[in-house]
């Protein structure tokens, strides 16, 4: 045996894939976890930490709740069974908490955004849904300039005691 620890660079649980911009693009107003519908080799494309969901969203196909144009790359281990890397993926929710999110989308013309893919702790893959409206682009420009002041303020808290006034 050598020295080396043979550690798996698969994830058993935690987080997979994030969608960072969600919450600078949108205002979250509500979140819920739900499902995902996966193939097996996909779920082997997960451990591994490959998704992008930056461009992903949500939204209805036949009364039921689809994630769509995420991206899954196919799994390199040696499986034959292929699928396509963009196919939309089924949601796993609750009836009722389906149809208040479809109702929420058909009324106030709101988006669905996965904020990200996690393995919870009993190894089932999830999607963190949350139920976005646009902001502007004055309300990001806001944001910017606080996140700027909050970070210029922890800088002078930081150095106040070093006499760099």
């Amino acid at each position: 045996m050598s020295g080396k620890s043979t550690k798996s660079t698969m994830i058993s649980h935690g987080m997979v894939a994030q969608n960072r911009k969600a919450r600078f693009n949108y205002t979250i107003k509500e979140t819920v976890e739900a499902g995902l519908v996966l193939k097996g080799p996909e779920v082997k494309s997960l451990r591994l930490g490959r998704a992008t969901i930056g461009e992903a969203f949500a939204g209805e196909r036949n009364g039921e709740l689809w994630l769509f144009n995420s991206y899954i790359p196919e799994y390199q281990g040696g499986v034959l069974s292929r699928f396509d890397s963009r196919a939309p993926r089924k949601l796993l929710m609750h009836r009722k908490q389906a149809q208040k999110f479809m109702g929420a989308i058909a009324k106030q013309g709101a988006t669905l955004v996965p904020l990200d893919i996690h393995f919870n702790d009993r190894g089932l893959a999830k999607v963190t849904l949350g139920l976005g409206v646009g902001k502007k682009s004055v309300d990001k420009r806001q944001a910017v300039a606080d996140r700027d002041w909050q970070r210029d303020k922890a800088r002078l808290i930081r150095n106040k005691g070093k006499g760099d006034y």
